[in-house]
């Protein structure tokens, strides 16, 4: 395929795919930390449950623990009586054993006692004078009981190597009496702008001067993986101060981002200086999408450096195209898909032939349909049209466009409405 100033270049798959094969087969390091803090974080190890959860039998409603054969038969109108012989509460061992004709006051949660199999709900017993009550409804062995090991039963593996670790996870492992937990270790992004007109955000901008917002864009993103972003800082277009932003980053980060200086012009020196520095270099260079179709993807000292566009769009692209599952790949993460929903265009888009188009689009729903009106101000530089856009239409390479009216698919940037 060949594009505007590029003789040749990859598609998207067939990029990721020599890239992959050309990495390593290294994962991050891992630590050992309080599951307290484990948030977000991606298990390194399988967790095997030691115990039973619950580890006893225990009721899952107030009420009456009983033998159910002593309930067969028991009606409103026949009721079957019963002797109370003591109760169960939570959090405290049963000292009495349920015999024929008896019954024990049990508390939900609380163990069930000695010789019982059920429990009659409260609401199916009525209290009578000298310690006795009527059962108005019959119940079957195991009913309303919470068993030992319905939860978690030992030597169940319960989370497994590779899970984002959520709420509900860290609800497992303390269940299992877990203090810490072993997890990747946060993946360290170096993140490095060029361009002799880059200045700081704060800084008096002068004319033929724009304001770096790269680095806090991307590093947002790597934040939002779960990463820790490593500010080299701006950098000139000149081969030895790139060189040595680059080679820093090597040294303080898992792997490197470069915007800018990525395409084929004269000042676009970024792809030469990597292949300067060692093997392989640059594994693919220049990738049928749009936007973003200078980003290159590298390999120096056995970590990945990509070399993102310069344009904020591109390289937020860019980054979730590539860099997004590079990094869960080194974390050994299974990433969740991105929310979509189906909506109709509102006019005709078009794609040229053979390259991936992002096209970002406003979605609202008009009467109990969803639209997706697509963004007009869309160039690579615009970073307003994805503050105005809450989703991401994904047109494939071996299409040339979508038509008006015609239902796509679109990943969710924000929740509809909230544009």
């Amino acid at each position: 395929m060949r594009m505007r100033g590029f003789r040749r270049t990859v598609k998207v798959e067939d990029a990721l795919r020599a890239f992959r094969r050309a990495l390593p087969d290294k994962r991050l390091e891992t630590e050992i930390i309080p599951v307290r803090v484990a948030l977000n974080r991606v298990l390194a190890e399988n967790v095997t449950a030691d115990r039973d959860i619950p580890p006893f039998d225990r009721a899952a409603m107030d009420g009456f623990a009983v033998r159910a054969e002593d309930t067969f038969g028991a009606s409103q109108t026949n009721p079957v009586i019963l002797k109370v012989v003591g109760e169960s509460k939570v959090g405290a061992t049963p000292e009495v054993e349920v015999r024929d004709g008896e019954a024990v006051e049990i508390m939900t949660g609380a163990p069930m006692p000695r010789g019982a199999d059920a429990v009659v709900m409260v609401e199916y017993t009525n209290k009578l004078d000298g310690g006795g009550i009527e059962i108005l409804h019959p119940v079957a062995p195991l009913e309303n009981v919470s068993r030992r090991g319905e939860d978690i039963k030992r030597g169940e593996t319960v989370l497994r190597r590779g899970t984002i670790l959520k709420p509900q996870d860290l609800g497992i492992l303390a269940s299992l009496g877990r203090v810490k937990v072993e997890v990747y270790k946060r993946p360290r992004v170096a993140i490095i702008s060029t361009g002799d007109e880059l200045v700081e955000p704060g800084v008096r901008v002068e004319l033929g001067k724009v304001v770096d917002v790269n680095r806090v864009i991307l590093s947002a993103m790597v934040e939002e993986l779960g990463g820790v972003p490593i500010d080299i800082g701006i950098v000139r277009d000149d081969p030895d101060e790139i060189e040595k932003a680059i080679r820093r980053g090597l040294e303080e980060a898992d792997l490197v981002i470069v915007t800018g200086g990525t395409s084929v012009g004269r000042a676009d020196m970024v792809p030469e200086v990597i292949d300067s520095i060692g093997k392989p270099g640059m594994v693919v260079h220049g990738v049928s999408m749009r936007p973003g179709t200078p980003t290159g993807l590298a390999i120096l000292d056995g970590k990945p450096v990509f070399s993102l566009s310069g344009y904020p769009v591109a390289a937020m692209m860019g980054f979730n195209i590539f860099v997004k599952p590079v990094i869960s790949w080194m974390l050994g993460a299974s990433s969740l898909p991105a929310p979509t929903v189906r909506a109709r265009l509102t006019r005709r888009v078009a794609s040229p032939p053979g390259v991936l188009s992002l096209v970002r689009v406003k979605i609202r729903k008009v009467g109990g349909v969803y639209m997706a009106e697509p963004i007009r101000s869309t160039g690579s530089g615009v970073i307003s049209s994805m503050t105005r856009a809450n989703g991401l239409l994904v047109i494939p390479e071996e299409s040339e466009g979508v038509e008006a009216g015609e239902e796509v698919e679109v990943i969710l940037l924000r929740p509809v409405g909230e544009v």
